[in-house]
C-alpha cells in the first residue's frame, strides 16, 4: 500500500489551511496514494485560540475534508479541533474517505516543556483504528508516542501500521527525541510506523516560533516493524511517498514475537 506523508505548516485561518490539503491530496492520489497523511493541528495551528475555531465532526471544514476525500478517491487523515465540555476543545485525528469514516481524539495531553495542552484541550480515551484496502491502521497523536501502550493497542487490535499525526515542539534535543521515539515505537508494536509532523516554521517562510507553542520541526519518515527508518524528510515542507508490505510485519513478529512474548503484571 502507498501512503503520502504530507508535511507543510498551517496557519491560524482554516480555509487557507484546507487550500493547503485540497493541493497536497490531489498530488498524492496522481501518485498512487491510497491514504494521505497530514499533520496535528491542520486545520490551526498551535498558538492560535483554539475555542472559537473549534467545529464538529459533521461542522464545515470536517465536511470539506469528506468532500475532498471522496472527490480524489483517497483516504485523508488530518488534525482538526472539535468542542468539548467545559470550553474546551478535543484534539481530533479525522480519517475519511472511501469506506472510512472515524475520529481519534487525543489521549496523552503535551503538558510537558513548559506547554500545558492541558489548559485549553480534554483528552480522549478511547483507542481508534481503521481498515483500508484489508489493512488496519491505528492512529495517534503527538505526544501519545511517549506511551508504547497505545502503540501495541494498535497491534492488539489488528494494526499492521500506526498513522501518528504531530506538531513536535522545537528545542534542544527534540528532533533526536523525535527518531528515537518513533523507531522505538514500532519496534514495541512490530509495526509500520508513518509519522508526519508539521515543516519546521522558520524552513517554511514563516518564521521562528513564538512561544512555546509546539509548531513543528519536520523530520517526517516511515519506520518499519524492525524499528529500521526507511524513508525520511529534512524540516523543509514535503511531500513523502511510502510503501508498507503488510507481509513483512508478520516475518518479523515471527522473528522477534515481542508480542506474543508478553508477560503481564497488575499495576
Amino acid at each position: 500500500m502507498r501512503i503520502a506523508l504530507s508535511q507543510l505548516t498551517t496557519g491560524p485561518r482554516p480555509e487557507q489551511n484546507l487550500e493547503l490539503l485540497r493541493a497536497e491530496t490531489h498530488r498524492a492520489a496522481d501518485e498512487g496514494a491510497r491514504v494521505v497523511v497530514f499533520p496535528e493541528a491542520a486545520m490551526a495551528c498551535f498558538g492560535t485560540p483554539l475555542a472559537p475555531l473549534a467545529e464538529p465532526l459533521d461542522g464545515p471544514w470536517a465536511s470539506a475534508v469528506r468532500t475532498l476525500a471522496e472527490e480524489a478517491g483517497l483516504v485523508v487523515v488530518a488534525g482538526m479541533f472539535t468542542p468539548a465540555p467545559g470550553g474546551k476543545v478535543a484534539n481530533t485525528l479525522l480519517a475519511t474517505g472511501p469506506g472510512v469514516e472515524a475520529a481519534y481524539d487525543k489521549i496523552h495531553l503535551y503538558d510537558a516543556f513548559g506547554y500545558a495542552e492541558s489548559d485549553t484541550v480534554a483528552p480522549g480515551s478511547e483507542v481508534v483504528t481503521i481498515d483500508v484496502d484489508g489493512i488496519r491502521m491505528g492512529l495517534a497523536t503527538c505526544y501519545d508516542v511517549r506511551f508504547p501502550e497505545l502503540f501495541r493497542a494498535h497491534a492488539d487490535a489488528g494494526a499492521l501500521v500506526s498513522l501518528l499525526s504531530a506538531s513536535w515542539g522545537a528545542g534542544p534535543g527534540k528532533t533526536e527525541q523525535w527518531e528515537l521515539l518513533i523507531r522505538a515505537r514500532a519496534l514495541d508494536a512490530t509495526v509500520w510506523l508513518a509519522a508526519v509532523g508539521q515543516a519546521d516554521p522558520a524552513a517554511s517562510g514563516a518564521g521562528p516560533a513564538q512561544s512555546t507553542a509546539p509548531t513543528g520541526i519536520g523530520h517526517s519518515a516511515l519506520v518499519g516493524p524492525d524499528g529500521t527508518v526507511r524513508r525520511r524528510l529534512g524540516a523543509d515542507p514535503g511531500l513523502l511517498l511510502v510503501d508498507v508490505d503488510p507481509d513483512e510485519v508478520a516475518a518479523v513478529r515471527r522473528a522477534v514475537p515481542v508480542l506474543a512474548n508478553r508477560r503481564l503484571t497488575a499495576r
